[in-house]
């Protein structure tokens, strides 16, 4: 199967016609007929409806259309960054971040990067969690993450610390302790919590049943949320009350109120690439990540 046979058949399932379809792909109508024709033998099943007007795709060609322009997409990216080296432009980075990295160092490191290095191609990818970021990172989805280490190790991955990231109480507004300028945890331990997810899904669920255990209690009721952003907005429904590291404050949203904690229980955050990882462009990105960490650390 050759790239050519797959533009030919992505090309008339969009013409929906072989007269159009061949003058768009600049080869004769008996040319473009042979190709599909081969495609059909090739997988054994009929592609396309023939009439005298229009074509009409089958039930199988519906689904071919769909992995003929996924695979002419993936070659033409391929292509693309291939002519940015040969132009020696940087090419694309794909970087992910968890939630609290969402808010206040994706927009700042992105904006640097857009303007120190026009050439890079960011994809961005933002509200995840660590254990998606991790598997994202070693089956190639992300280049560079942002996440929580929480004591894993992979020799498959490059870690660097970038901060440790202090924990505050979201209260609803209206909770009578919202307009302390600091608390103890142990003053909630009668409250509802809302958290991420529990098990593997999400790495911030054991730190806040660790937090809250140093506090000398459990949470008599857990409210389970897969963002943060979604954590927030059902905490100023009244839902409950949450912990969530201090950038989050970044999110402001009516109906809710950020408050310190006493004791400083903290969360780390870490930068990771790929073990021997050699894209330059990637290295510049992480680079400039950790320095825009470093000084909103300072």
């Amino acid at each position: 199967m050759e790239l050519r046979h797959l533009r030919a058949f992505a090309t008339l399932a969009a013409e929906q016609h072989f007269g159009r379809a061949a003058a768009r792909l600049h080869i004769a109508q008996p040319a473009l007929s042979q190709q599909i024709k081969q495609l059909e033998r090739e997988l054994g099943v009929g592609l396309v409806t023939r009439t005298t007007r229009r074509v009409d795709l089958t039930e199988a060609g519906r689904r071919f259309a769909e992995h003929a322009c996924s695979v002419l997409g993936a070659a033409d990216r391929a292509v693309a960054d291939m002519a940015q080296v040969a132009a020696g432009e940087a090419g694309r980075v794909s970087v992910g971040f968890l939630g609290t990295a969402t808010y206040d160092l994706l927009p700042l490191a992105a904006r640097e990067i857009r303007e120190e290095f026009p050439g890079i191609r960011l994809e961005l990818h933002g509200e995840l969690l660590s254990p998606a970021l991790r598997g994202g990172l070693l089956d190639g989805t992300y280049d560079l993450v942002v996440l929580r280490p929480d004591g894993l190790s992979d020799p498959g991955l490059r870690q660097e610390h970038l901060r440790d990231e202090r924990l505050v109480a979201v209260l609803p507004d209206r909770h009578p302790l919202a307009a302390r300028p600091e608390i103890d945890l142990a003053e909630l331990a009668a409250e509802p919590f809302v958290t991420h997810f529990s098990g593997h899904r999400s790495s911030m669920h054991e730190h806040v049943l660790t937090a809250c255990a140093q506090a000398g209690f459990r949470p008599r009721e857990i409210v389970e949320v897969g963002e943060t952003a979604t954590l927030v907005v059902f905490v100023a429904a009244g839902l409950g009350v949450a912990l969530v590291p201090e950038p989050v404050r970044s999110l402001a949203l009516a109906g809710v109120a950020y408050v310190a904690l006493t004791g400083g229980a903290t969360v780390e955050l870490t930068l990771a690439t790929r073990a021997g990882e050699t894209s330059p462009a990637v290295h510049r990105v992480a680079r400039l990540i950790a320095k825009r960490s470093a000084s909103r650390r300072s």
